[in-house]
């Protein structure tokens, strides 16, 4: 597929939109609110993109929050966002803009981004967690999506079996990320800035990052999505490198670097593999 190319990812918050006119840079991006809706969303991604350029695309490329079917054409258990669950994404938007459409999950293709152009550029293994909204992650190996079955949903690990630490929840989303501050805390999270609580906050984390270093053996691993730029780096590794005594050091941890637009990069990346 040649450039140029449409560039969507779909998150449980908010959808950013660009195009490739090149195959090289990004441009024209936007920000705007998820619809709830899947008709309202299709809609607007439709008019965006053919108000972009020309409107004529060699390829779609985009993620979505949530896990896909097998034939990576819908999104079948998005959290957040239940209405888009099971609808045809890929050939209504396709049909609509004259082209292929290609999903994959949002989180991969963030990661993917930073994977390729962020902190994991200089490495052959890298993997991305992702705190926000949700919770998920991706393994990255030589600059490609590693080869998976069913996508990877690591904030579904369970962490709390028994429910000990939180009687409502024994998964590590459900204790780490955005969507339940306001359970957990009373407040949502952007409001919140008492270093205990982010300093706890820090703690959980390092749990599912010891889990995801054992399972994955990354040479680095990068943390994006909006919650974590709230928890503190230094904590997190700390009590990281407490949990996991197998090995002798811990990989690298880095902060996201690419801010909003990773999953767009991640997808340009992508796009490109398809030629």
């Amino acid at each position: 597929m040649k450039p140029p190319y449409f560039l969507f990812d779909i998150g449980a918050s908010h959808t950013k939109i660009g195009v490739s006119p090149d195959g090289q840079k990004v441009e024209q991006t936007q920000i705007y609110p998820t619809p709830q809706s899947f008709a309202d969303g299709l809609s607007k991604l439709n008019e965006k993109a053919k108000g972009m350029g020309d409107g004529k695309y060699g390829a779609a490329v985009g993620g979505i929050a949530g896990p896909l079917n097998k034939d990576k054409a819908m999104v079948t258990a998005a959290p957040n966002i239940p209405d888009w669950n099971n609808k045809p994404l890929a050939m209504e938007l396709g049909q609509a803009l004259g082209t292929k459409v290609y999903l994959e999950n949002d989180t991969a293709l963030v990661g993917l981004g930073e994977a390729v152009e962020g902190p994991g550029k200089s490495f052959n293994v890298v993997g991305y967690m992702t705190v926000s909204t949700g919770v998920n992650g991706v393994l990255v190996i030589d600059r490609k999506i590693a080869p998976n079955a069913r996508g990877y949903e690591i904030g579904n690990q369970i962490v709390d079996f028994d429910k000990t630490y939180d009687s409502d929840s024994n998964n590590f989303e459900d204790l780490v990320a955005g969507s339940q501050f306001q359970r957990r805390f009373g407040s949502p999270a952007h409001e919140i800035h008492d270093p205990g609580v982010w300093a706890e906050e820090a703690k959980l984390v390092s749990v599912g990052l010891t889990n995801l270093i054992l399972f994955w053996s990354p040479e680095i691993v990068i943390i994006g999505g909006s919650v974590s730029k709230s928890i503190p780096l230094d904590i997190l590794i700390e009590n990281t490198r407490t949990r996991l005594t197998i090995f002798a050091e811990l990989p690298l941890i880095k902060n996201a670097e690419l801010g909003d637009f990773a999953g767009l990069w991640g997808g340009l990346h992508f796009a490109k593999s398809l030629s």
